[in-house]
C-alpha cells in the first residue's frame, strides 16, 4: 500500500532522506553511487532537498528514467528540470549521463543503480512505457537484454518522441521510489496491485527490488 504524506513537502522530505541514504550507502560501500531521476511535478521539491545534502557528489552519476526528444532548454525536457533543481551548488559536481541510443554500455557500468525514482501517469505508465506504444512489449520484458527503448510521437502527454529505460533496466537497482499525488493515481496503484495489466504493475508485482510508494493527496 502507498505510504501517505499530508502534503507534497512532507513527501519530498521523506523521499530525499531515503534516496540520500541510498546514495550515501553506495558511496561508503563502493566509492560511487548512481541515481535514476525522473521528470514530472513531484520530483522537483525532492531535487531541491537532495542538492543540499552533504554527499560526495563528484562520485555520483545521474541518469533519467526517460526523456522527451526536445531541446535541452524546452520546458518539456527532464534534463532541464535536473539542471535547474538538482545540479546546483555542490550537486553540480555529479556526472550526468543523458539517455540516447548509444548510452547502453555506460548505463550498464552504473548498474545496479542505488536508487530509481519514478512517477506514474493516470494510465499507469512509468518512465515512458506508455500503453499503446509500439515499443511497449519490448520495453516491458523483465528478462529483455535492451536497456533503452525509443517511443515514437503520438503517445503520452505531451505526445512527443521519447527514449526510456526498459523494465529490465529499472529493475537492475537496489531500491525504487514511486512518487505519486492525487486520488486518481492512488486508485491506479490499487488497480495495479489488484492485478490489472498496467505498466506500473511490472514494478509493483516483482519481488527482487524493494519498492516504496510515496503518496500525497494533493
Amino acid at each position: 500500500m502507498p505510504e501517505v504524506f499530508a502534503n507534497s513537502s512532507a513527501l519530498a522530505d521523506a523521499a530525499a532522506d531515503a534516496i540520500g541514504a541510498r546514495l550515501s550507502s553506495g558511496l561508503a560501500a563502493r566509492g560511487r553511487a548512481a541515481l535514476v531521476a525522473t521528470g514530472g511535478r513531484s520530483p522537483g521539491p525532492v531535487y531541491d532537498r537532495l542538492a543540499r545534502l552533504p554527499l560526495d557528489w563528484s562520485h555520483v552519476a545521474v541518469t533519467l528514467s526517460d526523456e522527451r526528444a526536445v531541446d535541452v532548454d524546452s520546458p518539456h525536457s527532464n534534463a532541464r528540470l535536473l539542471r535547474e533543481r538538482l545540479f546546483v551548488g555542490e550537486a553540480a559536481k555529479a556526472r550526468f549521463l543523458p539517455l540516447s541510443d548509444y548510452a547502453e554500455p555506460a548505463l550498464a557500468k552504473l548498474m545496479p543503480f542505488d536508487a530509481v525514482m519514478l512517477g506514474m501517469g493516470e494510465d499507469g505508465h512509468v518512465a515512458s512505457l506508455i500503453p499503446g506504444s509500439p515499443v511497449l512489449a519490448r520495453g516491458m520484458d523483465p528478462q529483455g537484454k535492451a536497456l533503452i527503448a525509443e517511443s515514437p510521437a503520438g503517445f503520452g502527454q505531451p505526445p512527443l518522441p521519447r527514449v526510456t529505460l526498459t523494465v529490465a533496466a529499472l529493475l537492475r537497482s537496489r531500491a525504487i521510489f514511486l512518487l505519486i499525488a492525487g486520488e486518481a493515481k492512488r486508485q491506479v496503484i490499487l488497480r495495479a496491485q489488484g492485478g490489472e495489466d498496467l505498466p506500473v504493475r511490472a514494478i509493483l508485482a516483482q519481488t527482487a527490488v524493494p519498492v516504496r510508494i510515496l503518496w500525497t493527496p494533493n
